[in-house]
């Protein structure tokens, strides 16, 4: 894969998590967010993105970056969300938010070409 996609894929996914901030501070709180029939809509959709983004990643890229793990979770998340939808559990969602997101933000903010 291309440096320039990499770049291109890794900016994506810091902007989806700069939205994934700006939707949970404009609502005060994670739980706030998921409990708004917007913001949830909006969460669960970045959410999902991220983990599509992530799982496109060439393996290389991902290993150096650290983010084994995180890539995988963060596709099994996308597949719950995205497959039963009626059942999405927010607990799960809100803890991805605060645990996940912002050590894996920290992660690709290191890539540089």
């Amino acid at each position: 894969m291309s440096e320039r996609k990499t770049a291109v894929q890794i900016d994506f996914l810091l902007e989806m998590i700069q939205n994934i901030e700006f939707i949970v501070q404009r609502h005060g709180s994670v739980v706030n967010a998921l409990e708004d029939t917007e913001g949830q809509l909006a969460l669960l959709m970045a959410v999902s993105q991220i983990g599509e983004t992530l799982n496109k990643i060439d393996a290389d890229t991902i290993e150096r970056l650290g983010l084994e793990e995180t890539r995988k979770g963060a596709y099994e998340t996308r597949n719950f969300i995205v497959h039963d939808y009626d059942g999405v559990d927010l607990y799960l969602i809100e803890k991805v938010i605060e645990e996940y997101l912002p050590e894996m933000k920290s992660k690709l903010e290191r890539y540089s070409i």
